[in-house]
């Protein structure tokens, strides 16, 4: 129990719930060209990787560990807060670099200036004093001596044979010299064989990418295909649609005609808009020319008449005055 409860507070991990990306049947090109930079790194280095004694990770240390939750805040806090601090340093106004053949200088900007010199003024003063006699140095202070002196001679060879205790130590050395050396052996072959393994799956997912790709092109093609062939079966189609809609329109229209032609010809002969030339010759020329003949001889006899009254008026006017004035007047 106490092993479950260090492994859910040594390790947590939690991740809100998002929905799946709509992906496309095949692999876009670009991201593959993209991938080909990736750099696969040696699992060896990978802080992931549990090395040593695993038997040692579980158990409970005597001091209390932080809280993960507790730990990422303060992290976050602490990155959040170097952020801030980067950003006002962006946003803070700098003096622009100087122009070629120029430099700066600094200048005063306080209320009262003051000179500024590369030697400050000093002046020296002089004053007396009396004359002390020096103390005397202060003498070393040696602490009585107590017990008693004691000797020891050490001849060569009772503390320890250098020949023989070196023996671990060096056994050691190139232990860890030699074990150092085939670890760096292996990594390089374990590298040689995963570079080996990289180009192979390289060579792999090539391959794959241009059966992918010709695949997707016999795919669009058919695609094309299909469409060209549905394309042609519609107006096709449209075409024989077309071809009923005219031979009905025409059947329509010659079984409607049948009846109007004779029916439009005679009421277009009864308005006069079919005639005969002789009639119409003589109606339009003739009969005007006659008219005008007879209106000019009725006119001629008219006028002839009119003279003729006048004429007659004007002599029995005359006849009657004649008559009137030869008349004896009558007596009262």
């Amino acid at each position: 129990m106490a092993q479950k409860e260090t492994q859910s507070s040594t390790y947590m991990f939690s991740s809100n719930p998002r929905p799946i990306l709509n992906r496309s049947k095949y692999r876009e090109p670009v991201a593959e060209q993209n991938n080909k930079h990736v750099k696969y790194g040696n699992i060896m280095y990978d802080r992931r990787v549990v090395r040593g004694n695993t038997y040692a990770q579980y158990m409970l240390s005597a001091t209390p560990q932080p809280d993960p939750s507790e730990q990422r805040r303060q992290q976050e806090a602490k990155r959040r807060a170097i952020e801030r601090k980067r950003a006002k340093e962006q946003l803070r106004l700098r003096t622009p670099e100087p122009v070629e053949g120029r430099k700066h200088i600094d200048v005063q900007t306080e209320l009262y200036l003051l000179e500024l010199i590369d030697k400050i003024e000093e002046s020296s003063v002089e004053c007396q004093t009396d004359a002390f006699l020096d103390r005397p140095a202060t003498p070393l202070f040696i602490p009585a001596k107590t017990g008693k002196d004691v000797a020891t001679q050490i001849e060569e060879g009772e503390l320890f044979d250098f020949d023989i205790e070196v023996q671990p130590i060096l056994e050691v050395l190139v232990g860890k010299t030699v074990e150092q050396a085939l670890l760096e052996v292996m990594e390089e072959e374990e590298l040689a064989r995963l570079r080996a393994q990289q180009r192979a799956f390289e060579e792999l997912r090539n391959a794959e990418l241009v059966e992918v790709q010709r695949l997707e092109e016999q795919e669009r093609r058919r695609r094309e295909e299909k469409e060209r062939r549905i394309k042609q079966q519609r107006e096709a189609l449209h075409k024989e649609k077309e071809a009923a809609e005219k031979v009905a329109a025409r059947a329509f229209a010659k079984q409607y005609l049948s009846n109007l032609l004779p029916h439009v010809y005679n009421m277009l002969r009864d308005n006069g808009y079919f005639y005969d030339p002789v009639e119409r010759d003589v109606e339009s020329r003739f009969l005007p020319w006659l008219m005008a003949g007879v209106n000019y001889t009725l006119e001629k006899r008219c006028v002839a008449r009119t003279v003729l009254d006048t004429l007659i008026t004007d002599v029995t006017e005359r006849r009657l005055e004649a008559f009137k004035q030869g008349q004896p007047k009558p007596a009262n």
